[in-house]
């Protein structure tokens, strides 16, 4: 017998449940990564509300009288390998806080798409309580993006633009400056900016 909309629901909710626990260990490393006290602040912030949206997920449950169980989210893991390989690259600050920048967007994408999935079925199946709960979550995943959005256009992709720029320049290079892999011997230029 063909499974009917709300046990496809229910596994997504586990699915994201379990996103949102991996994304309450990733997001340290993302602070601990960048360069900007800016954008390490977001990520802190963010993974506060992270574990505010692991709580509002156990609500959800709840509500529906299901257990609290997440199912191994694959695109996450994925997401989250790829922003970690990021940050083995030697890339100097500015250019590691883009990366890093774009390696959060990748999961808050992903997040919103199946939050948003999320909130329509569960007003299609009639669960109002749920509904109002993940929507709220929603609305903080876009809040996070476009605070990401922000620091990326605000200056932290000029700032790696420009660094780039100058170091070609620097080196009598006139070609297209491009982003280049040092040495595994080579450190990491200071960060630009207070630090903590």
């Amino acid at each position: 017998m063909s499974k009917p909309l709300h046990d496809a629901f229910v596994d997504e909710l586990r699915d994201t449940y379990d996103a949102e626990k991996q994304l309450v260990k990733a997001l340290p490393k993302l602070a601990k990564a960048a360069s900007a006290d800016d954008l390490r602040e977001a990520f802190e912030a963010h993974l506060e509300e992270t574990r505010g949206q692991v709580t509002r997920l156990e609500q959800v449950f709840a509500s529906l009288d299901e257990k609290v169980r997440g199912k191994h989210c694959d695109g996450i893991a994925g997401i989250i390998e790829e922003g970690s390989s990021i940050m083995q690259e030697d890339f100097d600050a500015s250019t590691m806080d883009a990366c890093l920048i774009a390696a959060g967007q990748r999961a808050e994408h992903y997040e919103i798409a199946a939050y948003g999935s999320l909130v329509a079925w569960a007003k299609a199946l009639g669960h109002d309580a749920a509904a109002e709960l993940l929507e709220e979550t929603l609305e903080e995943e876009k809040a996070a993006d476009e605070k990401l959005s922000a620091l990326a256009e605000g200056g932290i992709n000029d700032q790696a633009a420009n660094g780039q720029i100058d170091e070609a320049q620097l080196n009598g290079d006139d070609a297209k400056p491009r982003a280049r892999k040092k040495s595994s011997t080579t450190r990491r230029a200071p960060a630009r900016g207070k630090r903590r």
